[in-house]
């Protein structure tokens, strides 16, 4: 007899496990083998399952077949006419030059001849020239011819002339100054400085310009009567 707590042989040569002190024996080992083979085989079969119902869901189309399936887009077609031209399908474009060229010159103007002495534009140049301020006094300037015009021998009508001359051609004052003509003084003398031939002070002084312009008339018209009808005929003297 044996105690209850030896171990003993199996018909298969495998040992029991002992009895508890309960004495309720253990379930055999053969049980523990199987469910793990069927646990294993079960999941062997799931993921075969599975991987079954997958693989005809994922499928890959032919190239060809969806190319012509599938149109380009916009982007798309835009994208392979840039590669088309990078790789060299662009047309070359050749550019012309020309032979020869015609390059336009400016020409440089010729200066006009030198005009001559005594015509209008000479007399311009002379306007450069500005006379000196001075306050003009035609009453005193009359005043000094009168005395001049009885010293000649001429009477109080040809002193009437005078003074209907010299008032048209500059109301008897000392600075009139004609800028397009060039004309000065009291007598209108052309240019003005013909009166410096009477006294270096012919830009102000009445009596030089007087004296300057009663020798032009009696030289060229006799009288001052003489020279206002000159005038009066053709506006000047």
């Amino acid at each position: 007899m044996t105690s209850g707590n030896e171990i003993l042989p199996s018909r298969a040569g495998v040992a029991t496990q002992t009895v508890r002190r309960s004495g309720r024996a253990a379930p055999p080992s053969r049980w523990s083998r199987r469910r793990g083979v069927l646990a294993v085989f079960s999941v062997v079969a799931t993921a075969g399952f599975v991987a079954a119902t997958l693989v005809p869901l994922v499928s890959f189309p032919d190239p060809a077949e969806a190319a012509q399936l599938d149109p380009l887009s916009l982007y798309a077609s835009a994208v392979e006419d840039a590669q088309r031209y990078q790789a060299g399908d662009a047309p070359v474009v050749e550019l012309e030059r020309a032979s020869e060229y015609t390059v336009y010159v400016k020409p440089t103007p010729t200066p006009p001849p030198p005009l001559p002495t005594g015509s209008s534009s000479s007399k311009r140049s002379s306007s450069s020239w500005q006379p000196p301020f001075v306050s003009p006094n035609p009453g005193s300037a009359q005043a000094i011819a009168y005395d001049m015009v009885t010293a000649r021998g001429w009477g109080d009508s040809e002193f009437a002339c005078l003074v209907a001359l010299w008032k048209k051609e500059s109301g008897w004052r000392v600075n009139a100054y004609n800028a397009s003509s060039g004309a000065y003084g009291i007598p209108q003398a052309l240019p003005g400085r013909k009166m410096s031939s009477v006294g270096s002070d012919w830009e102000t002084n009445p009596a030089t310009q007087i004296t300057w312009g009663l020798k032009y008339i009696q030289g060229r018209y006799g009288t001052p009567c003489g020279a206002w009808g000159k005038s009066q005929r053709s506006g000047w003297y």
